[in-house]
């Protein structure tokens, strides 16, 4: 029988994290009504990396919210296409719908922000639900 290994203090931690990052970024899903099972497998998919991720760099904890985000916003990218999409450009931006990025990229405190005039759309996990692009 193997000796009780004692637990490494950023367990806890790292898992609070990643369980907060999933909660966040499904309610985000959720408030844009893109919760289909596949979606939601991209989701898992990367918590499990940033485990992985935030293992090796201890640190980055604090991180794992943004960078869950940008995962299944670029899994999203690939399978579906842009996610979410912006609500401050919808009716000004003739050029089409964007999606918004994550700011900091590598940071604390991750918010939605539109890329083209700035501005601070809502926190991970705090977005309301998404009005459909109009187009005109």
């Amino acid at each position: 029988m193997e000796p009780d290994k004692p637990e490494d203090p950023a367990t806890p931690r790292l898992e609070q994290a990643l369980h907060l990052a999933r909660a966040l970024v499904l309610a985000d899903l959720s408030a844009g009504r893109v919760t289909a099972p596949d979606v939601v497998s991209m989701l898992e998919d990367s918590v499990t990396h940033r485990r992985w991720w935030a293992e090796q760099w201890p640190q980055g904890v604090d991180f794992v919210t943004g960078l869950v985000a940008q995962d299944v916003q670029d899994a999203l990218l690939e399978a579906y296409g842009r996610w979410p999409l912006c609500p401050v450009c919808a009716d000004i931006d003739a050029s089409g719908p964007h999606a918004l990025d994550v700011e900091p990229e590598l940071g604390a405190d991750p918010h939605w922000v539109c890329g083209k005039t700035g501005t601070a759309v809502a926190a991970i996990g705090r977005l309301g639900p998404v009005l459909p692009y109009s187009g005109e």
